[in-house]
This record gives C-alpha cells, structure tokens and sequence, in this order.
C-alpha cells in the first residue's frame, strides 16, 4: 500500500457548478482503481476559474454597499468548500456504485506564506474577469488593489503568488489518513496566510503544484501525481520539433528550466513542484493527463521524474 498525492488542475473541473459535478464525476473515475488497491489518497486541485467566479460576484461591492466586500482569501476558501463537495460526493457516489463504503473529507486549509516573499512586492498572478482601463483605475482607486493590461485582451486584478512555507493543517490530514480517510486538501493552493500573533489572511494566490509537492513531502508520500491536460511535459513545445519528454532525472530537468523549455503560467510549477519532492523524497513524481493515469502508473506515455 502506497500514499500518493494527487494535484487536480482546477481547468478541468468546468465553470459552473453544475458542469462541474458531472466532469468532476468522470475525473475522479481514474482515481477509484488506485482506492481499490489500497492506497492512500490525499487530492488537491486547482481552483483558477472558480474562485474568479466567486471573485466576480462581489465585485460590485466597491459600488453598491450592499454587498460585502469580500477578501481573497475568504473566496478561495469558499473555493475550497464547494469543489471539496464536488469530489468527495463524486468519490463516494462511484465507491458505492461498486459496494466500497470509504470515508472522504474534505480539509478547509490554511497555508503560511512569507510575508517578506519578494512576490508581494511584484503582484503578477491575475484573477478574475477584463476590464477596460478606465474601469481598472476606478477599481484600483477604490479598492488599492493592483491591476495591469493582459496579453491585449483589458485590464485584469493581479496577486502575488509567494512560496508555500507551511501547511497549517497538517497534522489533521495525516490523522484522517489514519483512520481510513479519502482526504481532499489545499484546494485553489491553500488559503494564504501570514503566521503573526494571530493569522492572518494574505491578499495572494499559491500555486498548487507546489502546495501539493509540499503537502507530499511532509506526508513522506510515496508518489505525486499531476495531473494536466497533456500527456507529458514537452520541450520546443508548438514547435515542429516538440518532443514529449517520458523518464528524467532532477539534473536534466533543471536543464530544460534552464534552457526555458517550460512555460511560466502552466508546465513550469508542474516541473519545479515534481523536483522538490524528487529531491527531498527520493521518491518519483509523475506529470500526466487524467485520462492517461494507469498507463502513467505503469511508466508509459508519461514525464516521469526520478532521482
């Protein structure tokens, strides 16, 4: 029996909650064969689109007093409630279609981050919906909050994403896989905090491959997982000479990062969060589609990196 963490990418979980239960459904039916072997599962995922919608929802706070001001981190905890929901009743519905009665819950997280990390002097990650830039200055001039030109598409609120240094809950994660538990935790990268006198919650946006790397190696799992929507990691990607990469080691993937192979938004993380736990593990780290999972399990058609 192994433990394996799973990182979810909240891209494939759909935009709304109904298209989100029935995709969640069929994600989560590549992960019930690992279940039924035995192992220990710990999930996390991702929650981009979803805590933009939530986000948005209270935007119009700045104008119509009526509606609360919500803080990001309040919304990335509502992220984590409601996708948690999502899987563990998708996790329980499948198990019990095959007569598996397995506990599952869902852990609202909180992770501490440096408040010196140099990520928020530099808010880059962005959130939430475009907007024109005489509605930006208007929402930044009321709110204090940052927003920038996007890719030629509007203006769009921006975040930082620090570095994850702790994860507060978990002790409480490793006492429910004790006792049986599908355990669903760090949702959206967990919920940012400063550690002070008294925590407190930070305006920011952690990556969830590195919550879940982190979450892994304080664990002491046996494999991380995660999941994408491509097979493998690639390099001179949307080149004619892309090249799907299958069995690496920490050496040649640091090569690559070098070399700029790995987009910053998206591969990059995936790879920077499989080294860390390469690295302090000894263990492997797999980075694959959902719907390839067993053939990554059994080495085929996927980035595995290894020691």
């Amino acid at each position: 029996m192994s433990k394996i963490v799973i990182a979810l990418g909240g891209n494939a979980l759909g935009n709304n909650p109904l298209e989100q239960q029935k995709l969640i459904k069929k994600a989560v039916k590549n992960i019930i064969p690992l279940i039924k072997s035995g192992h220990q599962i710990v999930i996390g995922h991702g929650n981009g689109p979803q805590v933009g919608i939530i986000n948005l929802a209270f935007e119009d706070s700045y104008e119509n007093k009526d509606i609360p001001y919500m803080p990001f981190p309040e919304c990335t905890a509502m992220s984590q409630g409601y996708i948690g929901y999502h899987i563990q009743k998708g996790l329980r519905d499948l198990l019990e279609d095959e007569g598996i009665y397995k506990k599952v819950a869902t852990i609202v997280t909180q992770v501490a981050v440096d408040r010196y990390d140099k990520a928020f002097g530099n808010p880059t990650k962005p959130v939430g919906p475009f907007y024109t830039k005489k509605v930006a200055e208007k929402l930044a001039e009321l709110s204090g909050e940052k927003y920038i030109e996007d890719a030629g598409r509007g203006y769009r609120k921006v975040v930082a994403s620090p570095k994850p240094v702790e994860i507060i809950e978990i002790e409480t994660i490793k006492d429910l896989l004790k006792t049986g538990h599908i355990v669903i935790a760090a949702g959206g990268g967990g919920i940012p905090i400063y550690k002070q006198n008294e925590a407190k919650g930070a305006n920011a946006v952690i990556d969830k491959d590195l919550v879940s790397s982190l979450m892994a190696r304080q664990l002491k799992a046996d494999l991380l997982v995660i999941l994408t929507n491509v097979k493998q990691a690639q390099i001179n990607y949307g080149t004619e000479n892309a090249q799907g990469l299958g069995k690496i080691t920490i050496e040649e993937a640091k090569k690559y990062i070098e070399e700029d192979q790995f987009a910053k938004g998206s591969m990059l993380p995936k790879v920077q969060a499989a080294i860390e736990f390469v690295e302090e593990t000894g263990k492997k780290a797999i980075i694959t589609s959902l719907d390839n999972l067993s053939n990554a399990l059994e080495g085929k058609d996927a980035t595995i990196i290894v020691k």
